[in-house]
């Protein structure tokens, strides 16, 4: 699996959470699907415009994940984006096979998450529901560009958004560790 895209989710913006009063449950959190679609979809099928097979082929995937999230002007309303992007180089002398890029959008009515949890909630729980639908894409455009369907292994997408706060606290850190001191190891 790869890396954690570039989307930050810097545009969700969470809502104020509902402070319960004492002896009161905390809010129930709500969430519903809106909608859900094909922002951008690319098949670029390298191997047939060589003129090549597909049999003979010992395909070397690699699959980039990357993921946005942003409030919609509708109260409670956020869009999630997840953005897929699957190379496969032939193993034997490393030519390109295909090129897949995929963003897959979804709409998400969520109410009752604490503004806390509101940034991880749009980066993990969001893009797991959409995921089976961005597998089935995935299958079905590689079989139609005759290929033995791709299936994508499964996304730990809290493992990719842990790496994305350790990417962003090291370039912090980076950033304010600049000035040429050394440090113990």
């Amino acid at each position: 699996m790869a890396e954690n895209g570039n989307g930050n989710g810097a545009g969700a913006a969470p809502q104020q959470p509902q402070q319960p009063q004492q002896g009161q449950q905390p809010p129930q959190v709500k969430m519903q699907v809106v909608s859900q679609y094909v922002r951008d979809l690319s098949f670029e099928n390298a191997l047939a415009q060589r003129g090549g097979q597909a049999s003979g082929v010992q395909p070397e995937i690699k699959v980039q994940v990357g993921l946005d999230a942003r409030k919609r002007e509708t109260e409670h309303e956020y869009e999630v984006v997840t953005k897929f992007t699957v190379t496969s180089n032939n193993k034997a002398d490393g030519k390109a096979v295909f090129l897949l890029e995929l963003e897959y959008v979804g709409v998400f009515k969520i109410e009752g998450v604490p503004e806390q949890q509101m940034h991880p909630f749009l980066l993990i729980e969001c893009p797991r529901m959409l995921f089976p639908f961005v597998r089935r894409i995935v299958s079905d455009v590689t079989r139609d560009g005759g290929y033995v369907p791709l299936n994508l292994d499964n996304v730990d997408f809290m493992a990719l958004y842990r790496q994305e706060l350790a990417r962003q606290a090291a370039l912090k850190k980076g950033a304010e560790g600049g000035n040429g001191e050394t440090k113990p190891a």
